[in-house]
């Protein structure tokens, strides 16, 4: 599994219902993509969950890069690159996935924590506990699924989670989700993937 995310941080007083359009009139097309576990179509808003910022900022979990690199190069996210620029796109390497206890709900929000590995810290074991903390979010009433990732350049792991309501109490940056495209998420490896 490969997760990916990109941030398109917006103007203060952006009209966020243009990105809405945006997703109920494109959102679909990636709900059969080939090598997609799912796409969450996320969007902060300035002063709604505590949000600094207007930001559209998709997550991506994915089954194959042969799927990843055909969205990224193939056509289909040059798209966005022609209506609002290239963004840089974050990558992580996948640690734990596990289907949540609200698994068959639609995901209303989510969450997603970063922390970073210290330095000197044993990998097995912290990667582990990252692995143990996506089965506790996926325990959790209320949660459709749980992912944790780690980015080895930036040595920081990543949480996400996806939420079936619209206040979940996990510390961490809260999305909403407009669309979830989830084509191959019943492939997605459960457990540790190491």
């Amino acid at each position: 599994m490969h997760a990916m995310q990109y941030e398109l941080t917006l103007p203060a007083d952006y009209d966020m219902d243009v990105i809405r359009a945006r997703v109920a009139r494109i959102g679909h097309l990636l709900d059969d993509w080939a090598g997609l576990g799912s796409k969450a179509y996320l969007m902060r808003e300035r002063g709604v969950h505590g949000s600094p910022v207007n930001q559209y900022a998709p997550f991506y979990l994915w089954n194959t890069v042969e799927g990843m690199n055909s969205f990224l190069f193939g056509g289909a996210f040059q798209g966005l690159v022609d209506d609002f620029g290239r963004p840089k796109v974050r990558q992580w390497t996948g640690v734990a996935f596990e289907e949540g206890a609200a698994a068959g709900s639609p995901a209303v929000t989510a969450v997603r924590r970063g922390e970073q590995v210290p330095a000197g810290a044993q990998l097995s074991g912290l990667l582990q506990e990252a692995a143990r903390e996506s089965g506790r979010l996926a325990a959790q009433d209320g949660v459709v699924l749980a992912a944790a990732a780690v980015d080895t350049h930036r040595w920081e792991v990543v949480h996400f989670s996806l939420w079936d309501h619209d206040a979940p109490k996990e510390p961490g940056d809260v999305f909403q989700v407009l669309h979830l495209s989830a084509p191959g998420r019943h492939a997605l490896p459960r457990g540790r993937q190491w």
